[in-house]
């Protein structure tokens, strides 16, 4: 397993950018699947970005699509997400998440192995 520490949530105005990032601890990381999942007060957590090993793949929710977009560094353990044209109902705690199979994009809580603590994000209309 990994470990997976979130940074970079904050306060920001509706149609700002914010970029999360998530450290990982442990050589399996440059084989992982990883994603970002989020959690709004009352609701499921939901899936929002996913990578797979390599980079070179990618998926998102439909609602992030065009605004939101995944990136990795295996050289340093990091996993990115970069969220442009934020939206008050993107307010939640961000979760990274990682799934031991390089070619598998966690994109629903089962596939998860390892979680992050999370970061809050909140976007203020």
């Amino acid at each position: 397993q990994v470990q997976l520490v979130e940074s970079g949530g904050g306060l920001v105005q509706a149609g700002g950018s914010l970029r999360l990032s998530c450290a990982a601890s442990g050589r399996t990381f440059s084989s992982a699947g990883m994603g970002w999942f989020r959690q709004a007060p009352g609701k499921e957590r939901e899936f929002v970005a996913g990578v797979i090993w390599n980079g070179r793949g990618t998926n998102y929710a439909d609602s992030v699509k065009g605004r939101f977009t995944i990136s990795r560094d295996n050289a340093k353990n990091t996993v990115y997400l970069q969220m442009d044209s934020l939206k008050p109902e993107d307010t939640a705690i961000y979760y990274c998440a990682a799934n031991p199979n390089p070619w598998i994009i966690p994109t629903e809580a089962n596939k998860v192995n390892s979680w992050g603590q999370g970061t809050q994000v909140t976007v203020s209309s």
